[in-house]
C-alpha cells in the first residue's frame, strides 16, 4: 500500500479540513455569535480537545494500517469484535459529498458568471442566489457533475497520484491567495474595525448559543467522525509524529479561518455591510460588496473564489476516499470500479438534493419539514459526526487500554504530556460531544 510522504500526509489532512468549514461556515458563524467571543471560544476549544480528538483519530489509523473498519477491528480486542460497527459512520463522507459538491458547483456558478456580472443592490444579489437555488437547475447541475467528476477521477488516481499531487498544488496556491487578499485588506480603513470585531473580547458575549456554535465549529473544521483522519493516517508509517502533524494541520486551518474572517469583515465594514448576515454571508452580502469596488471587485472576486473552490475540492476527495479505500480492502473492488460505485450513488442523492431545492419539486421531496438537501446536512452535522467522534475517543480512551496507547505516542508524547490528552480523550471530549448532540436534539 502507497504511504503518504509526511509533507504528503499534512497537506492530505490540511486540504480534508480545509474547506467550505474554514472560509465560508467561519465567517458567518462568528458574524452571527458575537464575534470575539465565538474566535477565542473557536481557539481554545480546538487547540485543546479538537487536537486530542485530531491525534485520538490518528492514532487508530496509524496502528491499524487500513481501512476504518479493519483499523477498529485490528485493534479492538474484545470478545465479540463490537467496535468494528463505527464503520457504519463511513457513510457520512459520501452523504455529506452529495450536498458539499452541489454548494461547491455554487461557488463554480459564482466564480464564472457572477463575478463578472457583481450586483449593485441588495436586491440583485438575493436574486442571483434564489434564481441559482430555485431555478437554474442546468447550472446546478452542471457545477455539481464538474466538482463530483474531478473529486472521482482524483480518488481513482490513488494516495501518490492523485491525492497527495492535488494537495501539493492547491494548498499553496490558496495560502497565497488569501495572504495577498488579506494584505489588501489591510490597507483598508476598516481593517482595524474588523480586527477589533475579531479579537477585542467580550466575555459578556458569551452565552450558550455561542458554546454550542464554538463546539460545534471545531468538529466540523477538523473533518472529524467520517473515518477522514482514520483513512489518511493509515497511510504513514508507524514512527509518524503524530503530534506535530496534527498540529501542522490546526494552526494553518485556524490561519485560514482568520484570514478569511478578518478579510471578510473588513470589506463589509468598509462598504456598510452588517456581519450578522448569516449563511448569505459569501453568496449574498460579499458579492454585492465586490460590485461597489468597481473593477478591483470583479478581480478580488475571483481571486476569492478560486481560493474557496480549491479548498472545496481538497475536501470532497477526503469524503469519498474513506469509503473507496474500505471496498477495495475489504470486498476487493478496483479503485477505479469502487470510485465509479460509490460517485454514482453520491451522484443520485446529489440531483435529489439538487431538485429538493427546487419550487417544482420541494414539495414533493420534502419530509418532516425538511427538504432533502436538510436532511442530509442534518443527518450528518448533527447525528454521524458526532457519534463517530465519540466512538473514536471511546475507543481510544477505554478499549485500547491506556498502556497501549501511551506505547504507541511515546515517541511523540512526553508521559506528562500523555496524561493530560488522554484524560482529555478520555472526559472531556466525551463530554464535549455529548452536549453538543443533546444540544442539537433539544
Amino acid at each position: 500500500m502507497a504511504n503518504f510522504s509526511k509533507f504528503g500526509f499534512i497537506l492530505a489532512t490540511l486540504g480534508s479540513s480545509i474547506g467550505l468549514g474554514h472560509i465560508w461556515r467561519f465567517p458567518y458563524m462568528a458574524g452571527s455569535n458575537g464575534g470575539s467571543a465565538f474566535v477565542m471560544l473557536y481557539l481554545f476549544l480546538t487547540l485543546t480537545v479538537g487536537v486530542s480528538m485530531l491525534l485520538a483519530d490518528m492514532i487508530i489509523g496509524n496502528q491499524g494500517q487500513k481501512d476504518m473498519v479493519s483499523c477498529y477491528e485490528r485493534l479492538d480486542k474484545t470478545r465479540y469484535k463490537f467496535w468494528k460497527i463505527s464503520g457504519i459512520f463511513l457513510i457520512g463522507g459520501p452523504i455529506i459529498l452529495s450536498f458539499y459538491a452541489v454548494v461547491l458547483g455554487w461557488v463554480l456558478y459564482y466564480l464564472f458568471v457572477v463575478s463578472f456580472d457583481l450586483p449593485l443592490s441588495l436586491e440583485y444579489s438575493k436574486s442571483q442566489f434564489a434564481n441559482l437555488r430555485d431555478q437554474s437547475i442546468f447550472w446546478q447541475v452542471g457545477g455539481f457533475s464538474i466538482c463530483l467528476f474531478l473529486t472521482a477521477w482524483i480518488v481513482s488516481r490513488g494516495i501518490k497520484d492523485g491525492i497527495e499531487k492535488l494537495n501539493f498544488v492547491l494548498m499553496p496556491l490558496l495560502f497565497v491567495i488569501f495572504i495577498g487578499l488579506l494584505i489588501y485588506a489591510m490597507f483598508m480603513p476598516s481593517f482595524n474595525r474588523a480586527f477589533d470585531f475579531m479579537f477585542e473580547f467580550h466575555p459578556e458575549k458569551i452565552d450558550l448559543n455561542v458554546i454550542i456554535a464554538s463546539l460545534g465549529q471545531v468538529f466540523f473544521s477538523l473533518s472529524l467522525g467520517v473515518g477522514t483522519i482514520i483513512t489518511y493516517a493509515s497511510f504513514t508509517k508507524r514512527n509518524e509524529n503524530l503530534l506535530k502533524s496534527s498540529l501542522w494541520v490546526v494552526i494553518p486551518g485556524i490561519l485560514i479561518s482568520l484570514i478569511a474572517g478578518l478579510m471578510i469583515f473588513t470589506f463589509i465594514f468598509e462598504y456598510g455591510g452588517t456581519p450578522e448576515e448569516g449563511a448569505g454571508l459569501v453568496f449574498v452580502s460579499l458579492p454585492l460588496i465586490f460590485g461597489k469596488m468597481g473593477l478591483a471587485g470583479n478581480v478580488i472576486s475571483v481571486l476569492f473564489l478560486c481560493a474557496l473552490a480549491f479548498a472545496g475540492i481538497t475536501s470532497t476527495v477526503s469524503l469519498l476516499e474513506p469509503f473507496v479505500l474500505f471496498l477495495i480492502n475489504r470486498f476487493n473492488f478496483g479503485r477505479l470500479g469502487a470510485t465509479f460505485l460509490v460517485s454514482f450513488i453520491v451522484y443520485v442523492i446529489g440531483l435529489l438534493v439538487i431538485f429538493s431545492l427546487d419550487k417544482g419539486y420541494a414539495n414533493s421531496l420534502t419530509f418532516f419539514d425538511r427538504d432533502i438537501f436538510g436532511w442530509t446536512d442534518f443527518i450528518t452535522s448533527s447525528v454521524l459526526m458526532p457519534l463517530g467522534g465519540l466512538f473514536s475517543v471511546i475507543f481510544v480512551g477505554w478499549v485500547i487500554g491506556k498502556q497501549r496507547v501511551y506505547e504507541c505516542s511515546k515517541h511523540f508524547l512526553s508521559k506528562r504530556m500523555f496524561e493530560v490528552w488522554f484524560f482529555i480523550v478520555r472526559f472531556i471530549a466525551p463530554l464535549v460531544i455529548l452536549v453538543i448532540l443533546i444540544l442539537h436534539f433539544k
